[in-house]
């Protein structure tokens, strides 16, 4: 067998491992109310601390709904999976899951967290009401990209929610809501 194919053999299978692992993950991440929110809260203390941009949203918005550590896996079908705290006034209201499925050429693995800033009491709204919603139904939904040089200011906030994806490790390339359902949870 020659090495190239030895190589992909290694990869395919790795990234299937991820895959397997990263479907399993709600089931891990079964944490606290009490844990989830201090992770919350620490992950965007340091998305504030990193991202200068994102103390804009997070002092214009009306809530913040953080996912500390989502966990995304791929080759050819892919998945992502993560818990998150919804904080409206700096105090945990809601706990969710963030999780989705992808197909189409992709490979790879990562860990990585989001927060979604709630524009308007609108979305916020209907994130109650529904008990969460699917990217692409609902609030329209803006992704924060890191080297966008975007200024933002009170006159550019146009959408109803802006997600910032942010501690990105691993090898996968594609930070997108895509595919994405957010649902209410209620850890212990």
């Amino acid at each position: 067998m020659s090495s190239a194919t030895m190589s992909f053999a290694r990869v395919t299978l790795a990234t299937t491992l991820a895959t397997i692992a990263t479907i399993s993950a709600p089931a891990a991440q079964a944490r606290s109310a009490a844990e989830i929110a201090a992770q919350g809260r620490h992950a965007l203390h340091q998305l504030e601390a990193r991202e200068p941009r994102s103390r804009f949203y997070a002092n214009h918005a009306v809530a913040v709904l953080v996912f500390p550590s989502i966990f995304k896996a791929g080759l050819l079908v892919g998945g992502e999976s993560g818990n998150g705290v919804l904080f409206v006034n700096g105090r945990a209201e809601g706990f969710y899951n963030l999780s989705g499925g992808t197909f189409g050429f992709q490979a790879g693995a990562e860990k990585f967290s989001y927060a979604l800033f709630f524009m308007n009491n609108s979305a916020l709204r209907y994130l109650h009401k529904s008990g969460g919603f699917a990217a692409g139904t609902g609030p329209s939904i803006a992704v924060i990209n890191k080297g966008i040089g975007a200024e933002a200011n009170s006159t550019t906030i146009v959408k109803d929610v802006y997600a910032m994806p942010f501690n990105e490790s691993g090898l996968m390339a594609d930070l997108t809501l895509q595919g994405t359902k957010i649902s209410v949870i209620h850890p212990h």
